[in-house]
């Protein structure tokens, strides 16, 4: 019963996130408060580990969360369960897109989704703030962070080992 609930949740997640693996965040979030699979605090080291491990955010997530949940199974059937709606969505698009692609209509409908996915990537944002930002240290590193990301154009994998080491560091 655990197997089939998990993936058909994480299957209704792959449904809805277009946009990308963040879109899935505030999903997640109604995962732990729904069902008590894992915590908010869980989901934030969730996110964390995504974010710094190789590969789609959303897929590792779902990954994670599953195997939160139920072991090795649930993470193979939360994955499965998410990447299978963009599957068969692709497939039907494929089939398609030829045919609509020069349509008005068609691209006018795909431009109303993308307010849609803005808002869902800046609830996910919101909220990851609220949990992270517990203190004035927390605040003050993700600002120079921030400043050092958007001013000093250096590979990602420097600032995320960066950032490990100094939550490491300072007790984070």
């Amino acid at each position: 019963m655990l197997y089939a609930l998990l993936f058909w949740e994480f299957f209704k997640i792959g449904l809805v996130a277009l946009g990308g693996g963040m879109v899935t965040v505030p999903f997640l979030f109604n995962l732990a408060d729904k069902y008590r699979w894992f915590t908010h605090r869980e989901l934030v080291d969730m996110i964390a580990v995504a974010e710094s491990s190789p590969g789609p955010i959303g897929i590792n997530m779902a990954t994670y969360a599953g195997y939160k949940t139920a072991g090795i199974t649930g993470g193979l059937i939360a994955t499965c369960g998410l990447v299978l709606p963009s599957l068969i969505v692709i497939i039907i698009i494929a089939g398609i897109l030829n045919k609509y692609r020069q349509s008005d209509k068609f691209m006018e409908i795909m431009h109303t989704v993308h307010p849609a996915v803005l808002a869902m990537i800046l609830f996910a944002g919101i909220e990851l703030g609220r949990l992270v930002v517990v203190n004035q240290t927390a605040i003050i590193i993700g600002i120079i962070f921030w400043g050092a990301i958007h001013f000093v154009k250096l590979h990602p994998i420097l600032y995320i080992v960066a950032g490990g080491i100094t939550g490491v560091l300072m007790g984070l």
